[in-house]
């Protein structure tokens, strides 16, 4: 190792590790900024206008877009031909590239930032200079994140100022991984910008974290985050205590954290195996927590709790009593986390997240081969758009309990059927293949003396009367639901006999 190139934007941790390099005997190049920061720091560079014979031209746009740089980079040092082609043309070898990127996908992030803003920060020799010592890694090295430093210099100083053919080639994958996560966000701002489904669907996840085992034991597992997205379900979310979270913790967090999102009023969201087993608003997160829980605390044992306010030690010692795999919330009292943390393996999880994800992002399922893409279903829930079918209006009660009943609908697997009171759910049924066995099902679990009052939501039609007459024959006295089978007359019918009113909103939720 004779010669580095170092030209950073992330210019963390770089005079240290010029400075190790340059110990080490190591001749250095440096670029615009990171020549004046390393010359700053009283580290002796040599301007790459000087290596190339070439200034810098354009505002820096060209600089190292030069062929005795790149020849440099890319001459096979065991190939005669190239050796000679070398020696022809005055090139001097470079044996090591540090290199990271504009911050184009922290521009393009910004809500503020002009076009032209974000295509400057469109690095060009950057990359190429990255995959030239990528490509040519078994004489070269490139390095690209500050994390790896440390462990280069190291080893170099360890090893007489050489890397080992497996250092190259790790330095080598995570050179071209870095790249093309750089090349997906442009590639994404600029089909975002032109249309919603493009041609080519572009996206880049990063690992945040393995897990110790996916849905069962014998299935490797990790978490990753795409690249780009404003917020994830892990974001600004600190462990205070408990097992690592596992895959199946993540999959029924997200469901909570994004049904309890829903509401701004406090509430309390139980999910078990990706449903929600109970949802309530109360006066605080203790009324909530305790209304929540009574909807089926059979289901609740074992699940993840969300809860959208602080705990205090009141609200702990209720929560204490059960078994709780996951307990999410924006804050907890001292006394609360010492009485939470008695039970070794409930896993303690602060939300610091402010950031809302942005409205236009799409959802994104996986199929055997594929992806299915589609817009996110977000509405806004307003009973001005809805119709009132039956000659009966829903009393204001009724109402209230219709729309949350039907927020909590659009976040349970369908065919979902959801009865609530009061601003809790009673009665959950969800994921059948039949409609009415949703709603038995959901009656079934409706730990109520009697349903008299109790409102109804089911996230798409009734095909037949026959759904809703099993739950007015229990009790219930409101429903909502979005219409549109050939049989609406029918089921109107049944609900003007018993006198119960319906609401058309006119838009299914189905969620599978």
């Amino acid at each position: 190792m004779r010669r580095a190139l170092l030209s950073v934007s992330d210019k963390r941790g770089i005079v240290d590790f010029a400075r190790g390099l340059a110990e080490l005997g190591i001749e250095l190049i440096s670029t615009g900024g990171t020549a004046r920061e390393l010359e700053g720091a009283g580290i002796e560079v040599r301007p790459i206008d000087e290596f190339t014979g070439f200034p810098e031209i354009m505002d820096g746009r060209v600089k190292t877009l030069h062929p005795k740089l790149y020849a440099g980079l890319l001459a096979v040092r065991d190939n005669p031909e190239h050796l000679q082609a070398a020696e022809d043309h005055d090139i001097e070898y470079v044996d090591l590239v540090c290199v990271n990127l504009y911050p184009f996908e922290r521009t393009a992030a910004r809500l503020d930032a002009p076009p032209a803003e974000i295509i400057e920060n469109i690095d060009i020799g950057g990359p190429t200079m990255i995959r030239a010592a990528a490509k040519n890694h078994a004489f070269a090295a490139v390095v690209v994140k500050p994390e790896s430093y440390d462990a280069v210099v190291d080893e170099l100083r360890s090893s007489g100022g050489m890397l080992s053919m497996p250092t190259r080639e790790w330095l080598a994958a995570e050179a071209f991984a870095y790249t093309a996560r750089y090349d997906t966000a442009i590639s994404r701002w600029f089909s975002e910008a032109a249309e919603e489904f493009p041609p080519l669907y572009v996206r880049a996840f990063e690992k945040v974290v393995d897990l110790p085992y996916g849905e069962n034991p014998h299935q490797r597992a990790a978490y990753y985050a795409e690249v780009g997205t404003r917020r994830h379900v892990l974001s600004q979310v600190r462990q205070h205590h408990g097992k690592q979270i596992s895959f199946n913790n993540i999959l029924d967090l997200d469901a909570a954290r994004n049904l309890a999102g829903e509401f701004s009023e406090p509430v309390s969201v139980i999910v078990k195996h990706n449903n929600p087993c109970g949802v309530a608003v109360g006066a605080g997160a203790l009324e909530a927590y305790e209304r929540a829980f009574a909807c089926d605390p059979l289901s609740a044992f074992g699940g993840v709790i969300v809860l959208n306010r602080p705990v205090d030690a009141v609200t702990a010692e209720a929560l204490s009593h059960q078994f709780i795999e996951v307990l999410l919330a924006p804050g907890y009292e001292p006394e609360a986390l010492e009485i939470l943390m008695r039970k070794p393996n409930v896993r303690l999880l602060e939300d610091t997240e402010r950031r809302v994800a942005a409205l236009g992002e799409p959802t994104v399922k996986q199929v055997t081969g594929g992806l299915l893409v589609q817009d996110r279903d977000a509405v806004v829930i307003d009973r001005e758009h809805m119709r009132v079918a039956t000659r009966r209006a829903p009393t204001e009660q009724e109402w209230d309990d219709l729309l949350f009943a039907w927020r909590v609908c659009r976040h349970v697997k369908s065919n979902a059927i959801v009865l609530a009171l009061g601003g809790a759910t009673v009665g959950i049924g969800a994921g059948q293949m039949s409609r009415v066995d949703s709603v038995r099902l959901a009656v079934e679990k409706c730990r109520l003396d009697s349903l008299e009052g109790v409102s109804m939501a089911s996230d798409a039609y009734f095909p037949f009367a026959d759904g809703p007459e099993l739950a007015i024959e229990a009790g219930v006295s409101a429903i909502i639901q979005p219409g549109g089978s050939i049989r609406d007359d029918e089921v109107i019918a049944a609900a003007d006999k018993a006198g119960v009113a319906m609401v058309m909103t006119g838009r299914r939720h189905f969620r599978h």
